[in-house]
């Protein structure tokens, strides 16, 4: 069976996480890496009301599905391919339809909880979390929820506070004491991203390579 390697990378919101994991893929051989992001696993809660929806803690581990996406990437690390679920941000539920991932030798998975769950961590072979200073965060959350997601600058700004912050501060903050790699200012540092880049170009080289088992 040929070998994966899962790179998982965190960090806050706003942090540069996704930057990387598409500099990351870029820098491959097209078709030896997929990108899972995490945010895809939110909890379905569309039995609920669009007002009620809103005023849920989306930045707790417990809102996110860990049990299908520890499966999820337990396949892909298998060889296996997945029905990845598609989250709606604008309504807070999911699709009814999902979308088809292939499996492949490098596996990036991206998110700002992953190295909170033991069970996610012992998945991962390299830990990375992006550590970027909390106003550079903050811009870009609002610019981006505004921007893709149809939110006003006073619910950003309400959400931010309620439960953004503090969840932040009690589970991604703490969580990177989990990381094998630690990189500052997120999506700009070149230097990271080469060492990154030159070990994942080693271990596709190696028809022999094993990855490392936490």
């Amino acid at each position: 069976m040929t070998k994966r390697i899962v790179v998982g990378i965190a960090g806050g919101t706003g942090s540069g996480k996704t930057t990387i994991a598409k500099n990351i893929m870029k820098s491959l051989p097209e078709g030896s890496c997929v990108l899972i992001d995490h945010d895809s696993y939110y909890k379905d809660h569309s039995d609920l009301p669009l007002e009620e929806r809103e005023k849920l803690n989306y930045d707790h581990p417990d809102s996110l599905d860990n049990d299908l996406f520890v499966e999820h990437l337990r396949m892909l690390k298998e060889g296996r391919d997945i029905e990845k679920p598609v989250y709606n941000f604008r309504t807070h539920s999911r699709e009814e339809f999902t979308e088809p991932v292939r499996s492949a030798p490098v596996i990036i998975v991206e998110g700002i909880l992953i190295l909170v769950d033991e069970r996610i961590r012992n998945l991962l072979d390299i830990r990375i979390f992006v550590d970027t200073d909390a106003d550079i965060r903050v811009l870009r959350r609002v610019r981006r929820d505004m921007r893709h997601r149809g939110r006003t600058f006073e619910s950003v700004r309400e959400q931010y506070y309620r439960t953004v912050r503090p969840m932040h501060l009690q589970f991604v903050e703490p969580s990177k004491r989990w990381a094998d790699l630690i990189i500052p200012e997120g999506g700009q540092n070149k230097i990271a991203l080469d060492v990154v880049v030159e070990k994942l170009m080693r271990f596709l080289g190696d028809p022999d390579r094993v990855t490392s088992n936490k």
